[in-house]
């Protein structure tokens, strides 16, 4: 009995796992660039969105234990869907890699969410006070003591802001770097007689969820200087995963250099020294 030779062009089938876990990896990509653009424009309540999201996460998750099971199936028997396991690695990989860095700091970092550079009496919400008020909202009053212990432990970099130009100037360039970093200002108040304190209240959002956490800076006199008083606090959730102490540092940092800047320089006059008489200039 003749033995049955395959038609060359007859080809492996592709595996479902492959295809599948392919399928996965796309559709959590759509689902979690869908719950972002919601909580970012405000379609619907952030809740039902954050779920939406974390269940994106999730669907990435078995998409990858699908892809390991396709891999081992297509290593075992020959089936075609390697290119398939691949692609949904890499989207997988892509989708994760901001979360995963996220839980990195949330292990890492203290679970606070009010940041300021004066503990004992930080800038006040005043504007945004009417903002932060309702069921799931992180209270205006200061977060306290134990708040302000996490905070010295870990972010020890984090305190005024000292600057060698008056508190007009200072207040001119806070404005300045607030417009520039394009928040929402809710509330500004310039300084004025007797106290002559100019304050700005404005509104950040995070850079990819576009969570709001809100901002008080305090420009108040220092003899011929001023000192810069910076708060920021969440709006939401009770851990800010470090955004916060970040923004204060980098504020901090643009308002010495903006400082920099405008400052006059002082040209060193060293006195000519006297010629002898009859010296001839050379």
């Amino acid at each position: 009995m003749a033995r049955r030779i395959s038609a060359p062009y007859q080809m492996e089938p592709v595996s479902a796992l492959a295809t599948w876990s392919r399928r996965l990896a796309v559709f959590s990509l759509l689902a979690s660039a869908v719950s972002v653009i919601v909580i970012r424009f405000g379609f619907l309540d952030f809740r039902p969105a954050m779920a939406m999201f974390f269940g994106a996460l999730a669907l990435a998750g078995v998409s990858i234990l699908l892809g390991l099971a396709a891999f081992a199936a297509i290593w075992q028997n020959g089936s075609r869907g390697m290119g398939r396991v691949l692609l949904a690695f890499a989207i997988n990989a892509a989708l994760l890699a901001y979360p995963a860095y996220l839980a990195y700091q949330y292990r890492h970092l203290p679970a606070i969410y009010d940041i300021t550079t004066d503990p004992i009496d930080p800038p006040r919400f005043e504007a945004l006070a009417r903002l932060r008020a309702g069921d799931g909202v992180n209270p205006a009053a200061y977060a306290g003591l134990y708040s302000a212990e996490q905070q010295r432990a870990a972010y020890p970099d984090i305190e005024p802001v000292s600057l060698d130009v008056p508190v007009q100037k200072a207040y001119e360039l806070a404005q300045r770097l607030v417009a520039r970093r394009k928040w929402l200002v809710i509330d500004e108040r310039a300084p004025q007689p007797p106290q002559r304190i100019g304050r700005i209240e404005a509104v950040a959002r995070t850079p990819v969820m576009g969570f709001r956490e809100d901002i008080a800076i305090r420009i108040a006199p220092d003899g011929d200087g001023s000192r810069v008083d910076i708060r920021s606090a969440s709006r939401y959730f009770g851990h800010d995963l470090g955004s916060n102490a970040a923004r204060i540092s980098k504020l901090a940092d643009d308002l010495n250099d903006a400082v920099d800047t405008v400052r006059p320089e002082k040209k060193l006059l060293t006195p000519a020294k006297p010629q002898a008489k009859g010296a001839v200039k050379r």
